[in-house]
């Protein structure tokens, strides 16, 4: 089974629902089977290399809502992941452009090192208040997951990794993707959104019985008469 997720490393939700899935993994039977796609998705590809002040500041503007007010908005979502493990500190948060980080999750998909590279940039932005737009972090970051940082160097200094970044979107929009987190099972079934961990499990269940009910009812085979 594949799952192709659709996500942005400033997305809370995102962090929270990779959270889900992988407890609802764990209880999955069959999850061996599972191959994880993390797919880019900005939610804000005109934003600025970084932003000035802090993430409280750009959610007031962009909300058009009193700094208090942006900062009330935040606490259900920290409280929300606390219950999952997360330590949200979204005071420290370093509001970016975040192209550079998802090339970084492509780079590191190339060397099977994809998943790592998502939660790690997901604990730098969320918990670490690191900020993913400066060169030299990205390339600490990479090599803490194991690529080499001359590799990570260069490629953030190319414009490697761009187009990839561009057709994950691109198939996002002909999806009608407008939020994320997005999962996408087999390329035919989706879930938006941080779901419940009980419905990733219910989903992950069905689509096995599906997959399984069709290699029963497609598959070629010999009988006394002869092969198909």
């Amino acid at each position: 089974m594949t799952i192709d997720i659709w996500s942005d490393v400033a997305c809370p939700y995102c962090y929270i629902g990779k959270r889900h899935l992988e407890a609802a993994l764990a209880r999955f039977p069959n999850s061996e089977t599972v191959t994880i796609n993390w797919r880019s998705f900005e939610l804000d590809p005109n934003a600025p290399v970084k932003s000035p002040g802090d993430l409280y500041d750009v959610l007031s503007h962009k909300y058009r809502m009193p700094r208090s007010q942006a900062q009330q908005m935040t606490q259900s979502v920290e409280n929300m992941g606390r219950s999952v493990g997360i330590d949200f500190d979204f005071a420290k948060a370093v509001p970016v452009n975040t192209l550079a980080a998802h090339r970084l999750i492509h780079l590191a998909a190339k060397n099977g090192l994809q998943d790592r590279a998502k939660e790690l940039l997901l604990k730098a932005y969320f918990t670490e208040g690191k900020d993913l737009s400066d060169l030299s972090t990205l390339v600490s970051l990479g090599e803490a997951i194991g690529l080499d940082a001359a590799l990570v160097e260069s490629t953030l200094q190319s414009d490697a990794f761009i187009e990839d970044v561009r057709n994950d979107e691109e198939q996002a929009y002909e999806l009608g993707v407008q939020g994320v987190p997005f999962f996408v099972f087999d390329q035919k079934y989706a879930l938006r959104g941080a779901q419940p961990v009980e419905a990733f499990v219910q989903t992950l269940e069905a689509v096995w019985e599906k997959t399984q009910a069709a290699v029963l009812e497609n598959g070629e085979a010999c009988d006394v008469d002869g092969c198909d």
